[in-house]
Formats: C-alpha cells, structure tokens, sequence
C-alpha cells in the first residue's frame, strides 16, 4: 500500500511538470497553438499560390497566435492588396500584418 501512495504521488507530479512544461506563454506558443499556426499558415500559402498574378512573386508567410506576417517582393501594390485579401480570408486568421515592397 505505501508504494502504490508513492507511486502515485509521483505520477501525478510527473503529470503536472508535463502540463506546465507545454502551456503557452505571452511570447511563447504551445504545441497546439503551434501546430495550428503552421496549418495557417500553409492554407495561406496554398491560396496565395492558387492566384495566378501571385504565383510569381516573392512572399513569405508566418504565422504566431493567428497572427499572418507576409513579407518579401511583389511587382505592385495591387498584388499587395491582393495577397493581404486572400490572407484574411483564410479560416483561423485573426489579423494579417503586411512588410511587404515593391519590386
């Protein structure tokens, strides 16, 4: 009986160290907010990539809590608003934040 309450106490501090080990922080995501912000940020990549006047052009995309980044070179500004449209149309954006120039 008394290894069974030891065992146990382990185990459930074993748990706990495990729980906060992977909870999110302000500047730190966690594994699932991870893993959700690289699905965003592929299903904006694969939008972007489907508009024909895009394809061509230099756009970086990342992804943190939601939050888009694109960055890099476009030919012009309606390529830039076009890909901040196409951005914010994706499910599970929450803002787009634009550092994109021109060529």
């Amino acid at each position: 009986m008394k290894y069974m309450k030891r065992f146990s106490v382990l185990f459930l501090s074993v748990l706990l160290a495990f729980m906060v080990g992977c909870a999110a922080t302000t500047n730190q995501e966690g594994t699932g907010e991870y893993i959700d912000d690289s699905v965003i940020t592929t299903k904006v990549k694969a939008a972007i990539f489907k508009e024909s006047s895009l394809k061509s052009a230099e756009i970086n995309v990342e992804t943190f809590k939601g939050v888009v980044q694109l960055s890099g070179f476009v030919n012009s500004q309606s390529d830039i608003n076009k890909a901040v449209s196409i951005a914010r149309g994706v499910k599970g954006v929450t803002s787009v934040r634009n550092d994109m120039r021109l060529k």
